[in-house]
């Protein structure tokens, strides 16, 4: 069986990754969610200082997208994190996905693996990340490889009206 190739994104990626983002969006049943623009993720990742990362996956034997280039069938979106308990960076992976046709063929691990490597490669103490509560698919893959849910936090999240009042 033929490894699937696992590298950073280059910017000609970007129209795949958006792609990539609005079928999150339906995975997770928010499908008009997403403002994202190419520009923005252009800015994003490849811009004058990049803060968040990407991180992609063609699958052995990919068929080509619309533009000629391998199809991506996952994506890694991440950035660095800090813990003052253990003083080091480590990686908070904002988004996983995989595009249900090429589920359970080992892109998920190999994305993950990319960035635990990354975190002992570079010192990274953590490897965090969230999901929907229903998610339980998800959930369970995750356990299979270790991770466990940090039961006692709750996320909470500041935007809109709420976030202009307190800053504006």
């Amino acid at each position: 069986m033929t490894e699937p190739i696992i590298r950073p994104a280059v910017p000609s990626d970007v129209p795949q990754i958006l792609d990539l983002i609005r079928g999150l969006a339906v995975y997770e049943r928010e499908p008009d969610a997403v403002k994202t623009t190419e520009a923005q993720l252009h800015r994003s990742f490849f811009g004058e200082r990049p803060a968040v990362f990407a991180t992609v996956a063609e699958a052995a034997g990919a068929s080509t997208s619309e533009s000629g280039a391998p199809r991506l069938d996952g994506m890694a979106l991440w950035f660095l994190s800090y813990s003052t308990w253990e003083g080091e960076h480590g990686i908070w992976l904002e988004d996983l996905y995989v595009r249900e046709a090429t589920r359970g063929g080992g892109l998920g691990t190999a994305l993950l693996r990319s960035l635990a490597q990354e975190c002992v490669a570079e010192g990274y103490r953590r490897l965090e990340w969230s999901v929907l509560k229903w998610n339980e698919p998800s959930i369970g893959f995750y356990r299979s490889l270790g991770a466990f849910p940090m039961d006692e936090w709750d996320t909470f999240r500041l935007t809109g009206d709420p976030l202009q009042a307190l800053g504006g």
